[in-house]
């Protein structure tokens, strides 16, 4: 796309990457997607991702800062995937909690007792 080397492109890309959100051209966007101004010029879009998968976008990222999938990781390490997890709202998702003790290879009960800690 002709619009990459635009400095408020380059600016927020890692932002998109890391939100799984796409830079759309001018002519290709749609009325739900947000524009990008530049001194008054509309420069580019962003496509935010669907919800659907959303859970499993936060997983990754949680799993790739802390360099293992959730079900190697030591207990104090999943307290801590927890707290990001909580921390980025991937707990306001219907089934998120028992999806996460899924993932992670504990009850759900396990969840929510690192959750409750967190908010004590």
């Amino acid at each position: 796309m002709a619009f990459v080397n635009h400095p408020l492109l380059t600016a927020v890309k890692p932002l998109l990457d890391a939100v799984g959100a796409q830079l759309i051209s001018v002519d290709d966007a749609n009325i739900s997607d947000i524009a990008l101004e530049w001194e008054g010029e509309l420069v580019a879009a962003v496509r935010l991702p669907k919800l659907h998968g959303a859970l499993d976008r936060l997983i990754e990222q949680v799993e790739a800062e802390l360099g293992a999938s959730l079900p190697n990781l030591s207990r104090v390490d999943k307290q801590n995937a927890v707290r990001l997890l909580d921390q980025r709202g991937a707990f306001i998702l219907r089934r998120a909690v028992e999806d996460v003790a899924d993932a992670m290879g504990v009850s759900r009960i396990t969840v929510y007792n690192y959750l409750n800690a967190l908010h004590r």
